[in-house]
């Protein structure tokens, strides 16, 4: 395994990180809107402000930082960490809600029901979704819900892309999200796989797909479905202890999503984020005549109608078309 260096933090990361927590609390717990709305504003202007902050006097100057938030970020600086967030990490609701909310089709207020309800085991949740059973065994929800440590990544990332070679070396796969930015730890495994057999031009090819999960779950990765279509799959993984390891490996969520070959860079960018760093690309993009998402990018007519897609080798090829320089993913936590 190669050997990484240390991600880089943005000048003010940790701000910003916190304050994205509370903005997440406050929409999926209190189901507060308006002030999901204020923290997530904070935290984009002050991603972009060009200085480390040395106090919450100085935020205050910032349009979207008001009073509280500034208080919040004076007791960050002083002592690094934040009392409201210690109690709500600790509290067994909020960590709960937050939790089922990570279940796709669970929104905060069917998170609340559920929770009221004391149905906070992930496969009953999946079984009210989908109104089929779907049996794995975790070992429990709180190893369930931990996040997973860059060391683990790392070791499922080596496995996942032998095995593509596997099952057939013109595959290419990207491990996305927050691990690929760096970050210490994460919440699950998200992976884009693509194909040259695959392209936005031809028909569906499940067949990709499917081949790749099969094969993962052949040897023991995948231990779990939750849903497989065409384009993405959704499940557990765990992997295997061998005689000679001591560190004990949980079931974990995994997600594979097949992207058409042209479209692939584009997504790579997009699900890599982070979602301040996207926003702020959108809108240099449209700033230059160019509107860019998750599919593709293409330049704006002088009516403002969207052109014909153009073509992406590379995240390069996106940062090339719209005069911003390269940042390499470790760069794009904001």
């Amino acid at each position: 395994m190669s050997k990484r260096k240390a991600p880089q933090e943005t000048l003010n990361e940790g701000i910003t990180d916190f304050l994205i927590e509370l903005a997440n609390y406050e929409r999926n717990v209190n189901r507060a809107v308006h002030k999901y709305s204020a923290y997530r504003k904070a935290a984009s202007v002050i991603a972009k402000y060009p200085q480390k902050i040395k106090s919450g006097a100085e935020a205050k100057k910032l349009d979207g930082v008001g009073a509280k938030i500034a208080e919040k970020i004076d007791e960050f600086l002083t002592t690094g960490k934040l009392r409201k967030l210690e109690k709500i990490r600790s509290d067994d609701t909020s960590s709960s809600i937050n939790f089922l909310t990570r279940v796709t089709g669970i929104g905060p207020a069917a998170a609340r029901k559920f929770y009221d309800e004391g149905r906070t085991n992930v496969l009953f949740v999946n079984y009210i979704i989908s109104n089929e059973c779907t049996l794995f065994f975790i070992d429990d929800v709180f190893h369930f819900n931990k996040r997973i440590p860059r060391a683990e990544m790392q070791i499922m990332e080596t496995l996942i892309l032998k095995e593509l070679d596997v099952v057939d070396p013109e595959y290419i796969g990207t491990i996305c999200g927050s691990y690929r930015r760096g970050a210490e730890s994460s919440g699950d495994i998200d992976i884009l796989l693509t194909h040259p057999d695959f392209t936005s031009q031809s028909e569906k090819q499940p067949k990709l797909l499917h081949a790749v999960v099969d094969h993962l779950e052949s040897i023991g990765f995948v231990t779990d479905m939750l849903s497989k279509g065409d384009t993405k799959f959704m499940g557990v993984c765990q992997l295997q202890k061998d005689e000679e390891d001591e560190e004990e490996y949980f079931h974990r969520r995994i997600d594979i999503r097949l992207i058409p070959k042209d479209q692939y860079f584009c997504g790579v960018l997009y699900f890599t984020g982070s979602d301040i760093f996207n926003k702020n690309m959108r809108t240099h993009a449209l700033e230059k005549g160019f509107t860019l998402n998750e599919y593709t990018i293409r330049p704006l007519g002088v009516t403002g109608v969207a052109g014909e897609p153009l073509l992406v080798d590379s995240e390069k090829d996106i940062f090339d078309y719209i005069q911003w320089k390269y940042k390499e993913p470790k760069e794009r936590s904001e």
